[in-house]
């Protein structure tokens, strides 16, 4: 799970998260996503009938795309997406009990931190990656950490294609949202605004 992640990243180093995503827009928004590069998804709980949607998301993108779940708290919400078939658990937040019933089930674990203190509790638990959320003081702080932090970050909040290429100097990638995809944004405008954001990273 873990090296094709890497592979994934190592291709495109962004995580679309499609908050607000439903079933009937997976076909096209995944084609989208695809079509401007982008390989890996995140669909969060907080959005409408969430299990069911990564699940057809699963099933939509085989092995081409990369699908897991956002926003995830609590241990029954990560066996409800690894049943469905995610393959990664992302959090706002560092629960050690997600993180260690994320590994249980065999997935890859993104828990979201803010300070050292998070980010050594998470990787004690056995996280893969870390993501820093909100990302608001910008890459400087990113530099700061790794002086201490040696799991890979991902900068998530606040991240959009102008300044993308700053957070990846020192990120492995990044998590954006609604610079790519909103509730209503059809397939064709979500399929530019990763096309821009990609354009960025070359």
């Amino acid at each position: 799970m873990k090296k094709r992640f890497e592979k994934s990243m190592s291709q495109c180093p962004v995580v679309a998260i499609l908050r607000g995503l439903t079933t009937p827009e997976v076909p096209s928004v995944c084609d989208a996503l695809w079509a401007a590069g982008i390989t890996i998804l995140e669909i969060p709980l907080n959005s409408p009938d969430p299990i069911t949607t990564i699940a057809a998301a699963v099933k939509h993108c085989g092995e081409r795309q990369m699908v897991g779940a956002g926003t995830v708290l609590t241990p029954e919400n990560v066996r409800q997406v690894a049943e469905a078939g995610g393959k990664f658990i992302i959090s706002p937040n560092t629960d050690v009990d997600v993180i260690r019933e994320t590994k249980k089930c065999g997935l890859l674990s993104i828990p979201g931190f803010f300070t050292a203190s998070e980010a050594f509790t998470a990787q004690k638990a056995g996280a893969d990656y870390l993501k820093l959320f909100p990302a608001v003081l910008g890459p400087g702080y990113v530099k700061d950490l790794k002086a201490v932090v040696t799991l890979p970050i991902l900068a998530v909040g606040g991240v959009n294609a102008a300044n993308t290429p700053d957070f990846m100097k020192v990120c492995c990638g990044v998590g954006i949202g609604s610079a790519i995809y909103k509730a209503g944004r059809s397939a064709a405008e979500v399929e530019s605004c990763a096309k821009e954001i990609v354009a960025k990273l070359k």
